[in-house]
């Protein structure tokens, strides 16, 4: 009786360990994905985002992975500042739902921009390895 009381608390207690060390490692990732911007390095971008990658922005546009990749590799684009905080992890099965904050400031094209908002990140495990599925961002109103 004892033995299968414990048997059973493991089966209770291990998904929430394997979520808990799943969880370090996505807010890793989310932060390997803003330095990687901040290098414009696109390979490195492009490993974390699963192949049907959507991206919405704040103004509505939609990417897929190929142009996300494209426009961390533009060398027009010069982040100066990428940073997430409050990141939180949701799990619903082998997805997870990654909701922050962020600020960042940088120049595109020339032009100077600055801007802070809310993002929602989708990660799944595919395949033993987890990658991002969808993103989406808004920009907090000045």
């Amino acid at each position: 009786m004892k033995r299968s009381l414990i048997v059973a608390g493991l089966w209770l207690i291990v998904p929430f360990v394997a979520a808990a060390q799943d969880s370090s490692k996505i807010i890793a990732m989310e932060n390997l994905w803003n330095r990687a911007e901040l290098n414009n390095d696109a390979p490195a971008v492009q490993l974390l985002l699963a192949d049907d990658f959507v991206m919405t922005v704040a103004e509505g546009t939609l990417y897929n992975k190929a142009q996300m990749v494209a426009s961390v590799a533009d060398q027009s684009y010069r982040p100066q500042a990428l940073q997430s905080t409050g990141m939180v992890v949701h799990y619903y099965g082998s997805t997870a739902v990654v909701t922050g904050a962020y600020y960042e400031k940088g120049i595109d094209k020339g032009k100077s921009w600055e801007r802070r908002g809310r993002f929602t990140d989708t990660w799944m495990n595919l395949n033993g390895r987890w990658q991002c599925i969808a993103s989406h961002f808004s920009v907090k109103p000045k």
